[in-house]
């Protein structure tokens, strides 16, 4: 198989499993206070919810293998970027590929998040994570500010973080 028709079968698959996803967004609803969970970063920071109590925190579950979380990358870096000083925090959480592919996924496409692998945390249980990009907004409170499924660019991804708060001004 040529790479170009095994970007496209990725893409379908990509696809496929959004669309199932999206009958069952996440285990969590919005309003409801946010799971408690423990992460550590590829970088070996360890990250709980109680540590990042006051911030809003953006966890985007993603896959090297998937073309929508590819393209919103540059957007979720920028956006986290842009809003650090605000307090918001990034968890790219890296579903069930190993250390050493992540690892060299992000040797060519560097990412400015925090990097956490699925083996390394309980969030991905907790959000019943099956499709990717998913997103789950926490906001200042505690509680779960918003979640969305699916890459739908730097314009969705604001009017998810609007809902914890970050505009630009």
């Amino acid at each position: 198989m040529d790479a170009a028709a095994l970007i496209s079968r990725r893409y379908a698959i990509c696809s496929f499993l959004l669309a199932l996803g999206a009958r069952k967004l996440a285990a969590i609803t919005a309003g409801e206070p946010a799971p408690h969970f423990v992460a550590k970063t590829l970088d070996g920071e360890r990250v709980t919810s109680a540590s990042l109590r006051g911030k809003v925190v953006l966890i985007e579950f993603w896959a090297t293998w998937c073309p929508p979380c590819k393209s919103d990358a540059p957007a979720v870096d920028a956006l986290a970027k842009e809003f650090d000083k605000d307090g918001l925090i990034v968890l790219a959480v890296n579903m069930g590929e190993s250390r050493r592919k992540v690892k060299k996924y992000l040797e060519a496409y560097p990412r400015s998040c925090k990097i956490v692998l699925a083996e390394d945390t309980t969030l991905a249980a907790i959000c019943e994570a099956k499709s990717y990009p998913l997103y789950v907004l926490i906001g200042r409170d505690g509680n779960i500010a918003g979640t969305q499924n699916g890459a739908a660019g730097e314009g969705a991804l604001r009017r998810l973080l609007a809902r914890a708060g970050l505009e630009s001004e």
